[in-house]
């Protein structure tokens, strides 16, 4: 992933596929629903993605602010199967190195207790937020039509007209509703709980319902904090000098300065994550209750006192895997159902990646 690697192109181009071209529905256009997409569709099948939020990126997606922008899920990630970095040298430029030397274990006083070891692996984000990465790969399949955002699926069945197939019932955040027809396979990208909830609520039983239910995904309370009055990279008093770190507060497991990261707007803001102990425990919390929380025990660890010019906290119900799978994918041929994610090999945006790949690449 570096400057003098070829430009290619992000075009789909579809190749002849081993099997006759089938119809897929992807659930959900994270990094695993993506990079299975585009993977049929390379392979010459006819592929439509159905995603509840507002555009593509899943677990990566960032939240604007007046101030700059937030990677309030997945803060940066890194490449070890040579298959991620070949889908990465297709958008050529998109993903910078940041620098994580200075990340720091902090004790709960707030105090550095042991530096971290000089990281053995390049540390990547997408600029200028890390969902740009998912969205590239998306962008194809979005000219074409073939993702649908803001649009739920709700139930999933038999096509009425031919019982062999797949029929997909959709709600958009309108209100309006729709039924999505002739699916030969479907495949659901969401977290495991949700995946599972889909298919029971949907009366569908697979092999591995079991499997499904034993994946572990703790929550995690996302703070995001700019000060306004503080611009990088002139500043030099306010915080910490390290950009990242890894903290023991029991509130605390993670505290990134968004502002260092390339291709990011110079105003000093913070992305800060709850531990995931915490998160479970106040799961139900009310937003203000949480943000108050975290503020103060952020500035117990950064010595930031100072009141931030905007403050806002985003929940992630299912944010990290505790016990995964421990299988890239789920497939039932005969039924023509799968489910993939990072949940199936870990929290990793690669993991996401491969479990995505694996199983386009086992039912291509």
């Amino acid at each position: 992933m570096t400057a003098a690697r070829p430009r290619s192109s992000n075009r789909l181009k579809p190749s002849a596929p081993a099997v006759p071209p089938r119809r897929f529905a992807i659930v959900g256009a994270g990094m695993a629903g993506v990079a299975c997409a585009r993977t049929l569709a390379q392979a010459g099948h006819s592929v439509t993605l159905f995603e509840k939020s507002l555009q593509a990126g899943g677990r990566s997606s960032a939240q604007a602010s007046p101030f700059g922008s937030f990677d309030s899920g997945a803060q940066y990630f890194t490449v070890r199967d040579e298959r991620f970095q070949k889908a990465l040298d297709t958008v050529p430029g998109l993903c910078r190195p940041w620098s994580a030397t200075t990340v720091r274990v902090l004790d709960a006083a707030g105090r550095v207790a042991t530096a971290a070891p000089p990281p053995v692996e390049a540390h990547w984000v997408a600029a200028p937020t890390m969902d740009a990465l998912v969205q590239a790969w998306a962008e194809p399949l979005a000219r074409e039509g073939r993702l649908h955002t803001r649009t739920a699926v709700t139930h999933i069945e038999r096509d009425t007209l031919h019982p062999n197939a797949w029929q997909l019932r959709t709600e958009t955040l309108d209100g309006g509703r729709q039924v999505h027809a002739g699916f030969d396979g479907v495949v659901l990208t969401q977290p495991a709980p949700l995946s599972l909830a889909l298919l029971q609520q949907s009366g569908v039983a697979t092999p591995w319902d079991a499997a499904l239910a034993g994946v572990d995904i703790a929550p995690c309370w996302t703070l995001m904090l700019a000060y306004a009055q503080a611009v990088r990279p002139g500043l030099t008093t306010l915080g910490p000098q390290w950009n990242a770190a890894r903290s023991t507060h029991h509130r605390i497991a993670w505290l990134a300065r968004e502002s260092s990261k390339p291709g990011r707007t110079q105003i000093e803001r913070w992305t800060v994550q709850a531990s995931p102990a915490w998160s479970l425990e106040h799961l139900d919390d009310t937003a203000a209750r949480v943000q108050g929380k975290l503020l103060k025990a952020f500035s117990e660890v950064t010595g930031i006192r100072a009141t931030p010019t905007h403050s806002e906290v985003r929940r992630w119900r299912y944010a990290q895997t505790q016990k995964p799978l421990g299988h890239s994918f789920l497939w039932d041929g005969a039924l023509g159902l799968g489910a993939c994610g990072d949940w199936c090999l870990g929290h990793r945006l690669e993991d996401a990646f491969v479990s995505g790949l694996e199983l386009a690449l086992a039912v291509a």
